[in-house]
């Protein structure tokens, strides 16, 4: 399985920004999500997608905030994320797990896939 983030970039404060990740060499159910890296900070979740249920899921920091969503035909997800402050200035890392539909998949080592990240700046 290969992972394949874009989208990333320079944005201000206040301003909107979509990240996409694309999946190749899946098979059956599985579930993608993103989590991100500050600077001097462990990487965290953000928001996770059942392909199978299609049941999203969401940090607190970004309830609201972000949107995630899935195309399972293309292997794909999206990001959508709004009203972007500073604090959500990180690495960007999109992450495959097999784990089943019943399992909170919310924990770095939960996913077995990892794309190489992308950088998101927000000025402010």
């Amino acid at each position: 399985v290969q992972l394949v983030e874009s989208g990333g970039g320079l944005v201000q404060a206040g301003n909107s920004l979509e990240l996409s990740c694309v999946a190749t060499g899946t098979f059956g159910d599985y579930k993608m999500g993103w989590f991100r890296r500050a600077p001097g900070k462990d990487r965290e979740f953000v928001a996770g997608i059942s392909r199978r249920l299609r049941t999203t899921y969401y940090s607190d920091q970004v309830e609201g905030r972000f949107t995630i969503t899935m195309d399972s035909g293309k292997s794909t997800i999206w990001l959508q994320m709004n009203t972007l402050t500073p604090a959500d200035t990180a690495i960007y890392y999109c992450g495959l797990t097999w784990r089943p539909d019943w399992y909170s998949s919310r924990g770095r080592g939960d996913y077995e896939h990892w794309g190489q990240g992308i950088q998101v700046t927000v000025s402010s």
